[in-house]
């Protein structure tokens, strides 16, 4: 029996690091006079920092240097960083320890594929890291999401084929690239929105062993 490896995003599937996006990106929004809600953050869900700043940008019809852009992105993230440095397991999405535990313990292969940049730092202080076999961030790809570039890497480093991979997403972004790279997509979130990941659960508490056993076998 191949391995298969479990690829996880993230911010929306491990930890709600997106609450922290949201409140630098409106504080920068807020700032160039531009009305930032919730809604509209969904947009930027799986995607880059730089697409993400272009999308706010568009909200307000803005034309900007790219020194402009460039300041507000490390503006951004330093105000992003500053939200999370407070992180701790509290913080890990509820059912998330025990699904990879549990594959850890079936002796499976798990990955981390996120557009995120500061993924290590936040594994970390979550205190999640050990259980990651590679991880694929913001660092190592150009491509954004839903070009497959992030989890083709990660499987590639897993030594596994697109086939034997899992990807669990909560962004239609993802779940796209997911399907896009002929891996299992699974949506983390609502099926109205996910509607095109192969399996959809609101959270990984509605995720039982018997289904990721399945999967291990299968």
């Amino acid at each position: 029996m191949n391995k298969k490896a479990f690829i996880f995003d993230l911010d929306g599937v491990i930890v709600d690091t997106a609450k922290y996006h949201f409140i630098a990106w409106q504080k920068i929004a807020s700032q160039l006079g531009i009305e930032f809600t919730p809604e509209h953050n969904e947009e930027l869900k799986g995607v880059s920092r730089i697409r993400s700043l272009e999308i706010i940008l568009g909200l307000g019809n803005i034309e900007a240097s790219q020194e402009d852009k460039n300041y507000w992105l490390t503006k951004k993230n330093e105000d992003y960083l500053s939200y999370i440095e407070n992180m701790n397991e509290s913080e890990i999405l509820p059912g998330v320890r025990e699904t990879l535990e549990f594959i850890k313990e079936n002796n499976q292969l798990i990955a981390l594929g996120s557009a995120s940049k500061n993924a290590r730092p936040i594994l970390e202080k979550v205190k999640l890291l050990h259980f990651f076999d590679a991880i694929v961030d913001g660092n190592d790809v150009t491509n954004a999401k839903p070009d497959p570039e992030v989890f083709l890497r990660a499987a590639q480093l897993l030594k596994a084929t697109n086939e034997n991979s899992i990807v669990f997403e909560d962004s239609v972004a993802g779940i796209q690239a997911a399907n896009i790279a002929n891996m299992l997509s699974i949506g983390i979130g609502e099926t109205k929105t996910l509607h095109e990941a192969q399996f959809c659960f609101p959270n990984f508490l509605h995720i039982d062993t018997s289904f990721i056993d399945t999967i291990i076998k299968r």
